[in-house]
Formats: structure tokens, sequence, C-alpha cells
């Protein structure tokens, strides 16, 4: 390809280290689809013939259909993708073929190739997060009076539904989804046409290209368009705190699930058992997209670090821009398939979880605020009422609504027995009823605004 200005050809290790088709041949869709709609633009243009134009665009058609068939071939001495659909369109075409690089280079080509990846990769992506909140979304309206314990230093805290909490995670994934969409709008330009960085002196209609391809626009700048990976480190960093996200959602599952909790049943089909102890069910989908989570992370991390140093234009350190995306999509795809699974298909133990709230003196801030509103008293004191409450009921091995008015009024005579309308779990929760609480009326508000938000049917 490049051998005119070297007298020798390259070293086995500068062979092995500068081939990248063991992983961009994963791109070769995206190149026969822009040297199909490049070749077209050239032809429209007058800079090749049209019979040319129609020999290399059924060339590249067969050539769609090989790889299809049996595989991309791998020969190192080819470099990459760019050269191994080249020289086997010049297989199939002879000559002709070499006007298909007419006006282009390596380098915008392999810039339109990669963006138009990542575009589908996160179309993919925000197709796995819809399953993950269409299901969050249907167990959230069941459960919107089911009552678990809600937690801060994963203590015992007040009392929450279920279907609040899963709704916390809708939330979390909306910005995920909205992380995609607008990285999808930035990356909305197409490089080619910028050649190797400066443009080019043939007359091009870029716009042409653009449209074929699927792109609002061509890029502005060529120098910045065949340099920028901005589109790249979007997904990472969407994919890094999507993947967050889901880490933290198996991390609930994986908690839930063990006996001393025991608020949840994991599907059989996101769940292992043991070599050596028969009675053993491993959360092990939700612990490998637990750390999944970390993979992502690094592979954001491998390529800021790659690309922070980087002078205009191109480099080829950029060659290592793609398998850190690579394998981020693969990982992020498994974990939104298998949350999505994970929350359609458990079973949950709302009478435990019931249990649980109702054990840990969760209705504490109910006595307070009670206090505050029934009495007038300040907060502050409120605070230190209750906190003498909870000593005794602590010491008597009770909840507060188990404590008897008698042993509420000699810790302040201001509490009568309306006070125990407030303090059971029930009451707690109806009474969280403020915008965004947890009471079952606003749940079920929420879950009806998140339907609309993703257009599902009622």
């Amino acid at each position: 390809m490049w051998g005119g200005r070297f007298a020798e050809g390259p070293s086995a290790i500068m062979r092995e280290i500068n081939a990248s088709i063991p992983f961009d041949k994963a791109l070769w869709r995206e190149d026969i689809a822009g040297s199909r709609a490049h070749v077209a633009m050239l032809a429209k243009q007058g800079i090749v013939s049209e019979a040319d134009a129609k020999a290399i665009d059924e060339g590249l058609q067969q050539i769609a259909g090989e790889y299809e068939r049996d595989g991309v071939p791998e020969d190192w001495d080819l470099e990459d993708i760019h050269m191994t659909v080249e020289a086997r369109l010049t297989e199939i075409v002879g000559p002709a073929a070499g006007r298909l690089h007419t006006a282009r280079s390596r380098n915008d080509q392999v810039a339109t190739d990669f963006r138009m990846w990542v575009r589908v990769a996160m179309q993919r992506a925000v197709a796995g997060i819809d399953a993950v909140l269409g299901a969050l979304v249907v167990r959230a309206e069941e459960h919107a009076d089911s009552i678990m314990p809600g937690f801060t230093h994963l203590q015992t805290a007040q009392p929450v539904t279920l279907g609040h909490h899963l709704l916390a995670y809708f939330e979390m994934l909306m910005r995920d989804r909205s992380r995609f969409a607008d990285a999808l709008t930035r990356l909305d330009e197409c490089p080619l046409g910028s050649a190797a960085l400066a443009g080019t002196g043939f007359d091009l209609d870029r716009d042409m290209t653009a449209a074929a391809l699927g792109f609002a626009r061509p890029a502005r700048n060529s120098l910045d368009a065949v340099s920028d990976r901005d589109f790249a480190l979007d997904y990472l960093m969407a994919a890094s705190q999507c993947s967050l996200h889901l880490s933290r959602l198996a991390e609930e599952f994986i908690i839930w699930a063990s006996q001393p909790f025991g608020f949840v049943k994991l599907p059989d089909t996101l769940s292992t058992g043991s070599s050596i102890m028969p009675q053993k069910r491993n959360p092990d989908a939700a612990e490998l997209v637990r750390g999944h989570a970390g993979r992502v992370i690094g592979c954001a991390t491998s390529l800021m670090v790659t690309m922070k140093g980087l002078p205009l234009a191109y480099s080829k350190d950029m060659q290592d821009d793609k398998p850190p995306v690579f394998e981020a999509a693969g990982l992020l795809d498994l974990s939104l398939a298998a949350m999505a699974g994970m929350v359609a298909d458990s079973g949950f133990d709302t009478a435990r979880m019931r249990k649980a709230a109702e054990a840990g003196h969760a209705t504490a801030t109910d006595l307070a605020d009670w206090l505050v509103r029934q009495a007038d008293i300040p907060f502050r004191e409120a605070h230190h009422i209750t906190g003498a409450a909870v000593k005794l009921a602590d010491e008597k091995g009770v909840a507060l609504d188990g404590l008897a008015i008698d042993d509420l009024t000699a810790i302040d005579p201001r509490i009568d027995e309306r006070v125990f309308d407030a303090l059971s779990v029930d009451a707690s929760v109806a009474a969280r009823a403020s915008y965004g609480g947890t009471a079952p009326v606003r749940v079920r508000e929420q879950v009806a605004a998140a339907k609309q938000r993703l257009g599902m049917e009622d």
C-alpha cells in the first residue's frame, strides 16, 4: 500500500504492532456502506465514470455477502479492514478498484466507520435501557402499596414502598437514556470527505454522502473531523454512568436475595448453584453486572488517557480507540439485558419486607413529626423526646407502637392517644405524600407519568 516510499518492507514486529484487522474487522458493514456512499457521490460529481462506479458498487455488495456468510479474513499484511476490503475489491473488479480511494483517506474513512458503529451502539443502549425502564415501571405499579424498610447507611431509616424504591432507579436510568440521546445529537456529523486532514481539491458533495449514511450534516472542520473521538468518549462516559447505576441496582438484589434479608427470590434463569453446596442459589448474574461496571469504567479511562496528549490531526495511538469501546458495548448490552430480566422476573417477599420495616423503629421520625404538628413542639426538642421513646422501646423489646400510652406520657405528658395513628408503617408511608414522596398515591402518580414518558399503553 505504501511501499513506494520505502526500500524495505516492515519487520515482523512492525507488522504485528501495526495490524488492527483482528479488532477493526467489526467495522466491515460500516466500511462497505461508507465506500458505497463515497463512490456513488464520486460518480454523481463526474470524478469517476458511471461504469467504474457501478462495477465498484457491485463488487462491494459481493464482498458484503461473503463477509456475512464466511466472516472477514485476517491478513495482517493488509493491516486493517479498509485495505482488506480494497484488496478483495481489486480481485473482483480489477484496477478500477483503485479509483474508490479518490478524494478520501483512511483517516476520514475510519472516523466515519467508527462513528457509524458507535451510533448503532448508542441506539442499542437506549433500547436496552428502555427494557429495564419498562420492567421497573411494571413492578413499581404492582408494588405501589408494598411496604419495606428504607435505608441510610444500610440501617433502617423510614418505611418506604417497594414501588417508590424501584422508581428511584427509573429516574437514574432515564438520565442515562438522556445522556445517550444527547450524545447521538453531537455525533450526528459525517467526517467523510475530510480526507487526511485538510480536505481535498476534488469537487465533492459532502452533503450527499452525509445524507446517504444517515448523518444530519457533514463535519464542519476537516482537522477536527479526522482527529475527534469525542463521540467514542461520550459513549464510554454514558456507558460508565449507566453501568454504575446498574451495579447499584444489582447490589440491592444481591443483598435482598441473601438469607438474612430474604426480600427477593431471583429467577432461576439468572442464578447458579454451587459445585459442592447443594443449597446454594448464587446471584451470579447480578454479581457480574456489578463487576462489569468496573471494566466499563476502565474502558473509559483507557481512551481518555490515550487521547489526552495527542496533537492534531491523526496519530497511530488512535488505532487503540476501538477495543475499549467494543469491549464496553458488549458488557453494557449484557448488563442491561440481565437487569431487565432480573427486575421483570424476580419474586418479592412483601410480607418479609413489611416485617423488616416494622422491626427497626422506622416510624421514629413520624413520632417526632407528630409532636411538632400536634403538640407544637420545636423539632429539635421533639427529636430528643423521640430518642427517649426509642430507647425505652429497645429496653422493652417492642416497636414504638407497642409502647403503652403511659410509657409515652411518662416521657412527655403532651403525648396522647392520637399518636398511635401515626406510628404504624402504613400511616408512615401514607403521610409521606409530598411531591416525589413514597405515599402509594404519589407512587401511582409517578407510575402514570413514567408510562407516559416511555409511551407505554395502560
